[in-house]
This record gives structure tokens, C-alpha cells and sequence, in this order.
């Protein structure tokens, strides 16, 4: 039966999508790793190849869908959404939980040493990054194509200033962004 490694992108931070990557490889592709540990130049050119090689489902959650069901059921959905698209395969995601998904097998760190996540993580971090700049031509006040809606210093400033706009996670406190109570 044929590997499906699971691996997302944009799980925690405060603006953007969730998204989830499964992949199947047809051939090995040299270069793989976790998409954390490459250069944006080499997860970009990762990305065509491994497109190119293999069977892949990318499922994607927008901020008011995880503020709506919660992250958790995102990710499951997202899962399931893999499963059923993908079919029979041996599933394999990245971490520690399922998320109460049957069918699946976790292992911590898998991203950096089975190829299958590793191609999955690069398909999840170069889709989402891609989005992250173009909604920064939308919300240019908030320099998303930098630190693609994490919670960098600059981030939060913008948020002080300027309020939240559509793509940030309401449900996501911060306490950065909480009154004091002295």
C-alpha cells in the first residue's frame, strides 16, 4: 500500500489559512526535508517537482472557519478530507494526535525524515505562504507577505493600530493585545 504523509501549514498563527497537505509519492525527489529547515527558493522549486510526482490533496481552512468549528475540528476535517480524496492508502501525519481520525498513524518529527511528509510539508507551507502574499496586497498595512499572519512585533503593532481585518483569527487572544489590570 502506498505511504500518504500529512503535514500542515499555519496552525498557529494569527491571521490566514489552515493548511493541510496529502502526498503520495510516484518517485523519490532529492532535497526533501521539513519545509521549516529550507530556504523559500528551494521549498518554491520542491514544490513543481513534487507536484509533478505524485498524488496530492491540499485542504484548506480560511480564519472565520477556524474561529466557527475550532482548530481541532479543522485539522480533523482536513484529514478527512485527504482520506476521502486520496483513498486507500497507509496515512502517516506529522505530530502526535489524530485528532480522533481513525486511520492514521502520527510520529513526532516525521517531517524531517520520511519523504512523503517531507513533500507534504512543502506543499502546505509554499500553498499557504503563497496566499499569505497576495492577501497582503489587500491588507498592505499589515505586511503578511513577511511574516505570513504569525505573531512577529511588528504584526501585533499593526494590529494595535489598525484593528483586525478579515483574515485574522478572532478567537485567537493574545496577551500582547489585553488590557492590563494594573
Amino acid at each position: 500500500m502506498n505511504l500518504c504523509g500529512i503535514d500542515e501549514a499555519g496552525r498557529g498563527p494569527l491571521a490566514g489559512p489552515l493548511t493541510i497537505a496529502g502526498v503520495i509519492l510516484h518517485q523519490p525527489i532529492a532535497g526533501l526535508n521539513d519545509s521549516k529547515k529550507l530556504t523559500e527558493r528551494k521549498r518554491e522549486a520542491l514544490y513543481d517537482l513534487i507536484c509533478e510526482n505524485s498524488t496530492y490533496h491540499i485542504a484548506r481552512f480560511t480564519a472565520e472557519q477556524i474561529d466557527e468549528l475550532g482548530l481541532s475540528a479543522c485539522l480533523a476535517a482536513g484529514l478527512r478530507e485527504i482520506m476521502a480524496t486520496i483513498g486507500k492508502a497507509d496515512y502517516l501525519y506529522d505530530g502526535n494526535s489524530k485528532f480522533g481520525v481513525s486511520g492514521i498513524r502520527t510520529m513526532v518529527k516525521a517531517d524531517a525524515t520520511i519523504p512523503e511528509v517531507s513533500a507534504a510539508s512543502i506543499l502546505a507551507k509554499v500553498t499557504r505562504d503563497r496566499e499569505m502574499v497576495k492577501l497582503s496586497t489587500l491588507y498592505p498595512q499589515f505586511g503578511f507577505e513577511g511574516h505570513k499572519g504569525y505573531g512577529s512585533a511588528a504584526h501585533i503593532e499593526a494590529i494595535r493600530q489598525y484593528g483586525y481585518c478579515e483574515i485574522h483569527r478572532k478567537t485567537f487572544k493574545l496577551k500582547a493585545l489585553q488590557p492590563s489590570l494594573f
